[in-house]
């Protein structure tokens, strides 16, 4: 019957965000902004930094990269999220929800990886300044994206199989709005604690070394700063990582929440709620508080802006 149960699944049912008529086309208005903010703002941030040449630096680089990793996480989710929103059929099919899962949880720990080589970033332009160039080389920061995406996706490749060799028997109902492994873990016949300390194991060594990798960075530079004599000399260097930081705190909490937790703790509006905010709106913020923050940024669209209406 195992067998047979696994071999007969051809689809699964996403049960999204609400039943609810005049909800839902609240939900689809606001996520349709949301995914176009998301968009144009990581765009633009790219094209700047492209067309920039005072803009080609390491902690640009990164920056860059975190966008676009940002525009394909959340192209991975938000697309199906809007169709499923509106429509009756709210099918996701195996492959898909197989395919889904496995290029979010990939871009989701390639995020984790970038946002802690940007806290290094951060650490040696302050903490080493005179050595900053040298450190921080064009290859040095090529190889470190490689690793984040290469690892990143090797992990993604084990989990997507584990979890979608699992008997799904119980229900094809996914009590969620795009395909995640704990809401899929519930649908299994089978035992999934292999499954969940995989998750554990996985989580432990890429977002809680991250995370780690990120505090101390920015102990280190804390401590470095605290020793500038001047008010205004502290304030700039703190300004450079302030941005950095809310999109860290930000996206870390919520990740650890919801994958680093106890197997009894699962509920599904928490969690829904918990998804909605490191899966659709941290890829929309990203590019507006580093703009918002950064004088570079803001100076650069200013000037290519003026550039175009004068032409």
């Amino acid at each position: 019957m195992e067998q047979l149960n696994r071999t007969t699944v051809k689809s699964f049912i996403l049960l999204g965000l609400s039943t609810i008529p005049h909800l839902q086309a609240i939900y689809f208005l606001l996520f349709f902004i949301i995914y176009i903010i998301t968009l144009s703002g990581n765009v633009l941030l790219i094209v700047v930094v492209r067309l920039s040449s005072h803009l080609h630096t390491p902690m640009y680089f990164f920056l860059t990269n975190l966008s676009f990793i940002d525009i394909c996480f959340s192209s991975t989710i938000v697309p199906k999220l809007l169709v499923n929103t509106l429509s009756q059929d709210k099918s996701i099919s195996f492959i898909g929800c197989a395919s889904q899962m496995y290029f979010s949880l990939a871009l989701g720990a390639t995020e984790c990886i970038t946002l802690a080589m940007m806290a290094y970033d951060r650490y040696v332009a302050i903490c080493n300044p005179l050595r900053y160039q040298i450190i921080m080389n064009k290859k040095l920061c090529v190889c470190l994206a490689a690793f984040s995406w290469i690892v990143s996706f090797l992990n993604a490749v084990i989990h997507a199989a584990f979890t979608f060799q699992l008997p799904y028997c119980k229900s094809h109902h996914v009590s969620h709005f795009f395909c995640e492994m704990p809401p899929l873990f519930k649908l299994s016949c089978q035992d999934t604690f292999f499954n969940e300390v995989a998750v554990y194991i996985s989580g432990g060594i890429i977002a809680l070394c991250s995370f780690l990798l990120t505090i101390v960075s920015y102990f280190r530079i804390i401590t470095t700063i605290l020793k500038i004599r001047s008010t205004n000399g502290r304030y700039k260097a703190f300004s450079t990582c302030a941005s950095h930081l809310t999109v860290v705190s930000l996206y870390y909490g919520t990740i650890m929440f919801m994958y680093l937790r106890p197997r009894n703790s699962y509920s599904p509006d928490r969690d829904r709620a918990i998804a909605i905010l490191y899966t659709v709106v941290t890829p929309m913020l990203n590019p507006i508080i580093y703009s918002i923050r950064n004088k570079d940024v803001k100076g650069t669209i200013k000037q290519k802006f003026s550039r175009i209406v004068n032409e």
